[in-house]
């Protein structure tokens, strides 16, 4: 089967059935098993794959997921693009919670995960300057603002590692550094996303003011502010589903165009079979 669009729906937004004709089908990769089967199913004319992030049921942690697997698994499908819905806390006293950001950085806070596809016998530097996808972000703000929802078309997410929420004292350096948001998941998803090629945005859905703003942060807060959401992500993704294009002009489409510095015949012949889903088109015919 293939799949055009990826849904990735985090907390609030845990299954498909916004999708019709749907079909659960399960998906190995060389680097394990994705967060859960991926659900396919059809929106109009396109193809839409749904996985859920952290597994049915939210039974897996943000440090434990196996997002290698899981942008490895859509790639094999065919998907290009990526709409990926995270709950996050506030850095700032205009975002309020029920808000919604289209963040267009991110900073990484991140300390235990495997961040990358390339580390055995091949060296990528992948450009990241601009982590989630121009094109992408452009139109997500704009179908948001149309809806009539309250929305922030830029922002800086910063991605801890979790699976606690910050300190006050933390909360509030990142307050200091200007950054706008603070989640779980946005990383090494993105990172993955852009060395596999494909476009990747985020409906960052305010959940809480984190505790610089001296409230207790409770996961029962959390979880009723993100199904508080669900219905503006899900009229949010309806709408870019039908407005995306499958034809991309953005640096998404070709991130890794002159970013293999090991020569092909150095490659492993066994790394050459394990990515061949992400470097096949860049290796000489005979390899």
């Amino acid at each position: 089967m293939k799949a055009d669009i990826a849904i990735i729906g985090g907390s609030g937004v845990y299954d498909a059935s916004m999708l019709d004709n749907v079909k659960e089908i399960e998906i190995d990769t060389p680097f394990g098993k994705p967060s859960d089967a991926i659900t396919i199913g059809s929106f109009g004319d396109l193809s839409v794959a749904f996985l859920p992030r952290h597994g049915k049921g939210h039974r897996i942690s943000p440090s434990k997921l196996n997002s290698r697997a899981n942008i490895l698994a859509l790639k094999k499908l065919g998907v290009t693009r990526i709409l990926s819905a995270s709950a996050v806390g506030s850095l700032k006293p205009e975002l309020k919670p029920l808000d919604i950001v289209i963040p267009d950085q991110i900073f990484d806070r991140t300390r235990l995960r495997e961040s990358t596809f390339f580390d055995e016998g091949i060296v990528v530097h992948t450009g990241f300057a601009d982590p989630f996808c121009p094109e992408m972000n452009i139109m997500l703000a704009g179908i948001t603002k149309k809806l009539g929802y309250r929305v922030h078309t830029r922002g800086t997410y910063v991605c801890m590692e979790g699976p606690q929420f910050s300190t006050r004292a933390e909360s509030k350096v990142y307050q200091k550094l200007g950054f706008d948001i603070i989640g779980m998941t946005a990383l090494p998803e993105a990172k993955l996303a852009r060395e596999a090629e494909m476009c990747l945005s985020i409906i960052a859905t305010v959940t809480d003011y984190d505790v610089w703003h001296e409230e207790d942060v409770t996961i029962d807060i959390v979880i009723q502010n993100a199904m508080k959401n669900e219905e503006a992500v899900r009229n949010i993704i309806k709408e870019a589903i039908t407005k995306i294009s499958l034809d991309r002009k953005c640096v998404c489409a070709n991130a890794l165009n002159g970013a293999i510095l090991t020569a092909p015949d150095k490659i492993p012949v066994e790394t050459k079979r394990k990515l061949y889903d992400l470097i096949g088109k860049y290796l000489p015919e005979k390899n």
